[in-house]
């Protein structure tokens, strides 16, 4: 199975898992009258919706470039990515505008080991969906699946609390008959909200700095500085390393400085290697070298990549001095 079948596959069985979820959720939410639930189901339907998405783009950003998409379809991850965070900002607004009606006005719910039922059913299923998407979302760099994970993930451990919170209320009104504690109902919904609320930020912030074009990571920028040190002595400086992402399409563009009296055809060979090796790292990449002249006299921006001795570049200097 190559890649691409690979995101496809995991992306749709987010999509029946949580299809599936939804649906189990919303009958035992409203058969018991639990906020709660209802608000796991509430998010479980966002994470559907998420999940289509993913699908959605994961399908889209493996089109190839054309006319009118010279650069590729991987923004439309982050794109994606961008939505689901909408989505559970909007989703966590319900959830605590419900939880304090609820808290203001308690109601008695009904068969709660039912509630406790699906919440751990929830969380063992969204636990194997959200591992399986990571799993393929970090081997493919697909934003979109590492968000869905995300989404799911955050599930896991609503449903968790959740579960626990129903659990406290039948343990407590098996333990001491006649008082009521239907208020954890909503507290627990409140705890869903935030967690919710702090998942969605972190998504957003990932997402929409590839939209801004942000730069690749530290760890990856320097990786590609050690393959252009690599190509020493015939790269004798380097410099405007501009790094952007898009999905899990990267861009790379570096100007090289090089012996001025080094053929063309030497040049275009050097160019080669260096784009193959920064390739064979980052498949998805787009790299473009530009190679100019070394005449020695380096600028500020210049010598921050500069691969020279003094010496060396006083020799080269005086060289290029000399008439003819």
């Amino acid at each position: 199975m190559d890649a691409q079948q690979s995101k496809e596959r995991v992306a749709l069985l987010s999509v029946i898992s949580n299809t599936t979820l939804v649906a189990i959720k919303l009958a035992v939410g409203i058969a018991i009258g639990s906020v709660s639930v209802l608000s796991e189901a509430i998010h479980s339907g966002v994470d559907l919706v998420a999940a289509v998405i993913a699908l959605f783009s994961v399908k889209t950003s493996s089109l190839p470039a054309d006319g009118k998409h010279p650069f590729g379809h991987g923004k439309i991850e982050n794109i994606s990515g961008t939505i689901e965070a909408l989505l559970i900002f909007a989703a966590a607004g319900w959830i605590l505008w419900e939880s304090v009606v609820k808290l203001l006005e308690p109601q008695p719910l009904e068969t709660v080991v039912w509630g406790v039922a699906v919440m751990f059913v929830s969380a063992v299923a969204n636990q194997f969906v959200s591992r399986r998407l990571f799993k393929v979302g970090k081997e493919t760099d697909s934003l979109a699946l590492i968000a869905d994970g995300w989404h799911l993930r955050t599930d896991v451990y609503t449903s968790a609390g959740v579960m626990a919170g129903l659990a406290l209320i039948w343990i407590g009104e098996s333990l001491f008959p006649g008082r009521h504690f239907h208020w954890l109902d909503p507290v627990a919904a409140i705890g869903v909200a935030f967690l919710i609320i702090k998942a969605a930020w972190d998504l957003t912030r990932q997402s929409a700095g590839g939209l801004m074009d942000e730069t690749l990571p530290p760890e990856e920028e320097e990786e590609i500085r050690r393959m252009i040190r690599s190509q020493m002595p015939l790269v004798q400086g380097f410099h405007q390393l501009r790094t952007r992402k898009a999905g899990h399409y990267r861009f790379i563009e570096v100007h090289v400085q090089v012996d001025g009296k080094m053929s063309v055809d030497s040049a275009h060979s050097l160019n080669d290697d260096l784009v193959r090796q920064i390739r064979k790292r980052f498949p998805q990449a787009t790299v473009t070298v530009h190679t100019e002249p070394c005449n020695g006299q380096c600028t500020e921006r210049c010598l921050a990549g500069c691969l020279l001795t003094e010496s060396q570049r006083a020799l080269i200097r005086q060289t290029v001095a000399k008439p003819g």
